[in-house]
C-alpha cells in the first residue's frame, strides 16, 4: 500500500515488515451546546442560537429582546434576578486505529489503539436584571454590576442599561494620531511604550473618547476586588459612606459649610464634590470612620490634584481642628480619637506604602507617632508594628530595584550567549512556568498609585505635576520587560544559522506560548507572539514553511486585536472567573496583557483629571479607576506555585539580546533578501556596520 502514514502506523503496532492490504478510515464529529440560565437548560434553535453564541464568545450581551424571550421561556423573568450565563464548548477528536491480521480468510490477530484529544472552553457572564418596565436601582451599595461593567456591550431597552467602555472599533493610523493630539504634545513615556508594543503586533490602536463620556455611571462602592487583604479591604457599604444616611433621592448634597464645599450624591452614591469636601470626608472622628472603598478610591486618584504629603498635612490639620486638641480637655479627646487616626494611617500604609518613601510624608508620620506615643501605650505598640511592616516592604522594594539595575547593567555588558534556551530548559511547560515567576514578581512590586502618577507627572495641565518625583520605575520596568522578552524570542531564533535549528526553536516558542495561555499568563503569551511577528522573524519564509504553525494560528486568534481585543477580553473574563472560585493556586493565576491594561487606565485617568463645569471633582471616574486597579491588586497578590529554576530565570532576564538593526542583519544572514526593499535594507545595514 502506498500510504506511508498508514504503513508506519501498522508497523508501530505489529512490527516492521508487515504488508497492509486494505485500510478503512472513519471519522465522526459530534457537537453539543447547552445554555444554562440559573441551572435551567434552554434549547437553542435557529438564529437565536447563533446570535447568543456569537455574543458570548465576543464578550458581549445579546439584545434585550432576545434575552427577554429566553428568560420568559425559562419562567424566571418575574422578579429581580441575577442572570448568570455560561457557554461551554467542548470539542473532542478521537482517533482509533485498528489492525486485523488474517490468513486464508481467517483472523489470526486483531489489535487496536485509540487516542483522545479534548479542547474545553468556558465563558461566563453575570448580570442583575429587573422585571420588564421597572425602574432599576442599585442592588448592592458596594458594587453596581449593571452600571459599572466596562466590559459589557452597549445596549439599552425597557429600562436595562449596559455599557461598553472598551470594545471600541479599531481606527486607522491617521485617526490614532488625531486622538493623541487631543491630549497635548506629549504622551507619557510608559503609555508610548505600550502603544509601540501594540503597533509592533501589527495593530492599530483603538480610538477612545478622551472625556470618557460613554462610560456608565458607576456606583460609589465598586472598588472592591477579590483577594484583597483584610486591612486593605476596600469593600464597604454606601450607607457608611454617607454617615449612616440611607439615601435614595436623585441628587442630594452633603453640605460642609456652603454650596462650593458640598458632596453630591445620586441614588445614594457619591458622584462629585470639591477637593476640600472630599478631604474632609476622609477625616475620621470618634464616631465616624470613612468607608474603605471611598478611602481607596480617593487616596488613589486624589494625587491628580494634591500631593500625598500635602494631603496628609491637611488631614492632620483637620483632625486637630475638629477635635479641638489645643483647647481644654484636648488630651482626653485625643486619647479617644487615637484608634481612628491609627486605623487611617494603617490603611494608608497598607494600600499605598510607596507614598511613604517621600521624606515629607514621613515627617508627618513622625509627628503623629510622637503624639500617639505620649497618650496611649496600646496605640504606641500598634504604630510601632505598623512602621516595622512598612520598613520591611520599603526595604524589599529597594532591594528589588537595585536588582533590576544590576540586570540592566549585566545584559548590556555581555556578549551574545551561545547557550540555547532549548538546551538550558528543554521543556516548554517549565519555561512558561519560569516566565510566570518573572511576571508575578515584577507585578507584585508595582504600586497601585503608579498607574496614576505615570500620567500625572507627564500632564502639564494638571494642578500638581509629579515631574519632580520619579515614582513609576517599577511600572516602567515591567513595560520594558515585555519588549525585552519579544526581542529575546527573536534573538534566540536568529542566532541559529541552520534552518532546521530555527524551525525547532520557533516551534519551541509556540509551545511555550500555548503553555502560557493555559496558565493564564497572557503578558508573556503576547510578548512571544510579538517576537514571532517581528519583521526579522516573519520574513523567514523558508523557516516558516517547515513549521507546524496550526497551534500558533489558534493563539493568534485568541489574541486577535479586532473589536478592541474582544476575544482576549472574553478569555480574560473566563480566567478571572476561574481564579475567583479556585482552591488550587495554579488556577488563581491571571497575568493580564499589561500594555492593554495601561492603555485602558490611561483613558480613565484622563476622565479623573477633568473637573466638572462647577469645579467639582468627578468622583464617578474615581470609582471606575479604583475598580480596575483593585482587580489588578488581586492579580498581583497571587503567589506563584511552580518550582523556581533560578538559572533559567537569570538567563531570561540577563542574557543579551540583539538590537533591531542587529536582528535585521542576522535575519538576512539566515535567509538572503529576496525583494528590492530588503536588498536595499541589507545594503544599508552593512554600510552602517562597516562605518562603525
Amino acid at each position: 500500500m502506498d500510504d506511508q502514514e498508514i504503513q508506519s502506523t501498522v508497523e508501530s503496532i505489529l512490527g516492521p515488515g508487515v504488508k497492509v492490504i486494505d485500510c478503512e478510515k472513519k471519522s465522526s464529529i459530534c457537537e453539543e451546546e447547552v445554555l444554562l440560565i440559573n441551572g435551567v437548560p434552554i434549547k437553542l434553535e435557529g438564529n437565536d442560537s447563533v446570535a447568543i453564541k456569537e455574543a458570548i464568545l465576543t464578550g458581549q450581551i445579546p439584545s434585550c429582546d432576545l434575552l427577554n424571550q429566553i428568560l420568559i421561556r425559562a419562567g424566571i423573568l418575574r422578579a429581580p434576578v441575577r442572570l448568570e450565563t455560561s457557554l461551554s464548548t467542548k470539542s473532542s477528536i478521537v482517533t482509533k486505529e485498528e489492525v486485523t491480521v488474517s490468513r486464508n480468510n481467517k483472523v489470526i490477530d486483531e489489535r487496536s489503539r485509540e487516542t483522545h484529544e479534548s479542547n474545553y472552553y468556558v465563558s461566563s457572564t453575570s448580570e442583575i436584571w429587573e422585571p420588564v418596565g421597572m425602574i432599576k436601582k442599585p442592588r448592592n451599595p458596594c458594587y453596581n454590576s449593571d452600571q459599572s461593567r466596562s466590559e459589557s456591550s452597549a445596549s439599552s431597552d425597557q429600562g436595562y442599561t449596559t455599557n461598553n467602555s472598551t470594545n471600541n472599533v479599531l481606527r486607522g493610523e491617521e485617526e490614532e494620531q488625531k486622538l493623541y493630539s487631543k491630549y497635548g504634545e506629549s504622551v507619557p513615556d510608559c503609555m508610548q511604550q505600550c502603544l509601540n508594543q501594540l503597533s509592533n503586533l501589527g495593530l492599530s490602536v483603538p480610538e477612545v473618547n478622551p472625556t470618557l463620556g460613554n462610560l456608565s455611571q458607576t456606583s460609589g462602592g465598586n472598588a472592591r476586588g477579590p483577594g484583597f487583604s483584610s486591612s486593605a479591604n476596600i469593600c464597604g457599604s454606601t450607607t457608611s459612606m454617607v454617615n449612616g444616611a440611607n439615601l435614595e433621592s436623585q441628587d442630594i448634597r452633603d453640605n460642609v459649610g456652603d454650596r462650593d464645599h458640598a458632596l453630591v450624591y445620586r441614588d445614594g452614591n457619591l458622584v462629585s464634590g470639591s477637593l476640600e469636601a472630599l478631604v474632609q470626608h476622609m477625616v475620621p472622628t470618634e464616631e465616624y470612620y470613612p468607608d474603605r472603598a471611598y478611602l481607596f478610591a480617593f487616596l488613589l486618584s486624589s494625587r491628580l490634584f494634591i500631593k500625598p504629603h500635602e494631603l496628609l498635612s491637611e488631614v492632620c490639620a483637620l483632625c486637630e481642628h475638629q477635635q479641638k486638641l489645643g483647647g481644654e480637655g484636648g488630651k482626653e479627646r485625643f486619647q479617644r480619637f487615637v484608634p481612628r487616626l491609627v486605623q487611617l494611617l494603617a490603611e494608608w500604609t497598607e494600600t499605598f506604602p510607596y507614598d511613604f518613601r517621600d521624606e515629607r510624608v514621613m515627617a508627618h508620620v513622625k509627628s503623629i507617632t510622637q503624639k500617639v506615643a505620649s497618650v496611649d501605650a496600646t496605640a504606641r505598640q500598634e504604630v510601632s508594628a505598623l512602621l516595622q511592616n512598612l520598613l520591611l516592604r520599603l526595604t524589599a522594594l529597594e532591594r528589588y530595584e537595585e536588582g533590576l539595575a544590576r540586570l540592566t547593567t549585566e545584559s548590556g555588558a555581555q556578549q551574545l550567549s551561545q547557550v540555547d534556551v532549548t538546551e538550558l530548559c528543554p521543556s516548554a511547560m517549565i519555561l512558561a512556568q519560569q516566565l510566570t515567576h518573572v511576571e508575578l514578581e515584577r507585578l507584585s512590586y508595582i504600586g497601585p498609585e503608579e498607574f496614576v502618577q505615570a500620567f500625572a507627572k507627564e500632564s502639564p495641565h494638571l494642578e500638581t505635576s509629579f515631574k519632580e518625583m520619579k515614582k513609576t520605575r517599577n511600572l516602567e520596568s515591567y513595560v520594558s520587560w515585555f519588549n525585552r522578552l519579544s526581542y529575546f524570542v527573536a534573538t534566540e531564533i536568529c542566532k541559529h544559522a541552520k534552518k532546521k535549528q530555527r524551525v525547532r526553536v520557533v516551534e519551541y516558542w509556540i509551545e511555550t506560548a500555548r503553555e502560557c495561555f493555559n496558565i493564564g499568563n497572557f503578558n508573556s503569551l503576547m510578548a512571544i507572539i510579538a517576537g514571532l511577528n517581528m519583521s526579522p522573524i516573519s520574513r523567514l519564509k523558508k523557516t516558516w514553511s517547515k513549521v507546524q504553525s496550526a497551534k500558533f494560528a489558534i493563539l493568534e486568534h485568541q489574541m486577535d486585536p479586532s473589536s478592541n481585543f474582544s476575544s482576549y477580553r472574553s478569555t480574560l473574563k473566563a480566567a478571572m472567573w476561574r481564579s475567583v472560585g479556585a482552591t488550587d493556586e495554579r488556577q488563581r493565576i491571571v497575568v493580564p496583557f499589561f500594555s492593554l491594561l495601561v492603555k485602558d487606565l490611561y483613558f480613565l485617568n484622563e476622565g479623573c483629571s477633568n473637573k466638572l463645569p462647577n469645579g467639582h471633582i468627578n468622583f464617578e471616574k474615581f470609582w471606575q479607576l479604583a475598580k480596575q486597579v483593585t482587580e489588578f491588586i488581586a492579580w498581583k497578590q497571587v503567589t506563584c506555585p511552580f518550582e523556581k529554576n533560578s538559572r533559567v530565570i537569570a538567563f531570561l532576564q540577563a542574557s543579551p539580546v540583539l538590537t533591531e538593526n542587529a536582528l535585521s542583519l542576522a535575519s538576512f544572514e539566515c535567509e538572503p533578501p529576496d525583494s528590492n526593499p530588503e536588498k536595499e535594507r541589507f545594503k544599508s545595514l552593512k554600510s552602517e556596520l562597516n562605518a562603525q
